[in-house]
């Protein structure tokens, strides 16, 4: 009796260390930080990425001709002011990543077959940022949405979705305004409870050292190393919580209850995002527009007759099609206005705009017809020589992942691969 009883108990407490190790491994490891406080002797960089889930219509979006001498696109054209500040890419896409709307979720993890059953989602590239610089912030990412409190680009290494925020209020509330010192210290209590629950796991898993195999004593090994890089990160949060949080000339954002003025709702958040990097609440932010399930949106002096979702299948029905474009060029003189406020800001003899990185895409080539191949991306900012149409092979795609290796080592992040990459962007240099 007593043989079977202790292997279930190991069994039970295997799985409950397995997700505590999961928890833990989703977090940067000790020596790859520094100091929660430390001054940083150089401006920092940022990145911001946005995921419009509904794609953009393709023959208004991408220009023709390549290099430096290509010629904008409509939609491209609404943003000439800002020319020089961004690449954009024809013919790149996240290799095996299929399955239509699912896809969105892989825009930052490019985890291939979501559609399927057995799909599990990996480390998104915002948390693989947060993970390596993250402590340096308050809040080591900021994973934001319009219209959805599910749909996510943020995913932790062990594939777990991080719920965005859509109330861009909320998320002011906490990065700005100060609680009282009862409330400060309520929350330090919790953050010492989550260090003594994980003192009182790795004492339950050294007991099981003598009881298991050489396999697994690797396994608890590699559980007790997560273990105290979440225990640092822990007291690195205490310090946070007793810092005083920025001081900013900015009303709370007042967030649009109604989920047809969505435009509305998307310059919100991207305000939010201006001010987060602004004043270096966190370096990491991911931003879904989710336009699958908007109503019949309210656009001034425009009346639209269908739901955005169902414009996209416009099957090239003109009348569709004329609506569809007055959505997208909303987006893309939006995404104008945030490279301009960001260009606005002056740090460290740069602009905020040559600090971030700003990825804008989408995981659709053509909405459509679900096509996920030739997506529509532009990366603005982040110190990169801009002001060209990068072109590969519209037929046999060149991996997007590969655009994300240059931007973590733009972050001076070391890195030689990310998910299905083969390497760094081909043709993207820095300034």
């Amino acid at each position: 009796m007593d043989a079977p009883n202790i292997v279930t108990r190991c069994h039970m407490s295997r799985r409950i260390f397995l997700r505590g190790a999961g928890v833990g491994l989703a977090l940067p490891f000790l020596d790859s930080m520094t100091p929660a406080f430390a001054q940083s002797q150089t401006t920092p960089r940022r990145m911001l990425a946005i995921c419009n889930n509904l794609g953009l219509l393709r023959d208004q979006f991408f220009p023709a001709g390549g290099g430096r001498d290509y010629i904008p696109s409509p939609y491209l054209d609404l943003l000439k002011h800002h020319r020089d500040d961004f690449t954009v890419f024809t013919g790149v896409s996240h290799p095996n990543v299929d399955g239509g709307h699912p896809a969105d979720v892989c825009f930052l993890t490019a985890a291939p077959h979501p559609g399927s059953g057995s799909f599990r989602n990996t480390i998104s590239l915002d948390q693989h940022i947060a993970e390596q610089i993250g402590i340096l912030t308050r809040f080591p990412s900021l994973t934001l949405a319009v219209n959805t409190r599910t749909r996510s680009l943020s995913w932790t290494g062990t594939g777990v979705a991080i719920p965005p925020e859509d109330k861009a209020a909320s998320v002011f509330n906490e990065m700005f305004l100060q609680g009282s010192s009862a409330q400060i210290d309520a929350q330090i209590r919790k953050l010492d409870t989550g260090g003594s629950i994980l003192d009182t796991i790795a004492g339950q898993a050294r007991d099981l050292e003598t009881r298991v195999g050489e396999r697994d004593r690797a396994r608890l090994d590699q559980y007790f190393t997560s273990v105290r890089d979440l225990e640092h990160r822990l007291q690195a949060s205490k310090g946070w919580e007793r810092k005083p949080k920025p001081v900013v000339n900015a009303p709370v954002p007042v967030d649009p209850a109604n989920p047809a003025l969505y435009m509305n709702k998307v310059k919100v958040m991207y305000d939010l995002a201006r001010l987060a990097l602004e004043t270096d609440s966190t370096r990491s932010i991911s931003l879904m527009l989710e336009g699958v399930s908007a109503p019949v949106l309210e656009i001034p002096e425009v009346t639209l007759t269908d739901s955005y979702h169902n414009l996209t299948h416009h099957g090239q029905s003109e009348s569709k099609r004329s609506q569809l474009k007055i959505i997208d060029e909303w987006h893309m003189n939006l995404l104008a206005g945030l490279l301009s406020d960001l260009k606005s800001v002056s740090e460290g003899g740069d602009t905020l705009l040559d600090r971030t990185m700003v990825l804008y895409g989408s995981n659709f080539g053509d909405a459509n017809s679900h096509v996920c191949t030739n997506m529509p991306i532009v990366l603005a900012g982040g110190g990169f020589r801009h002001g060209q149409n990068l072109v590969f092979d519209t037929n046999s795609n060149y991996p997007l992942p590969n655009l994300y290796v240059s931007m973590l080592r733009r972050m001076g992040i070391e890195a030689d691969r990310f998910a299905s990459s083969t390497g760094a962007m081909r043709g993207l240099e820095f300034a």
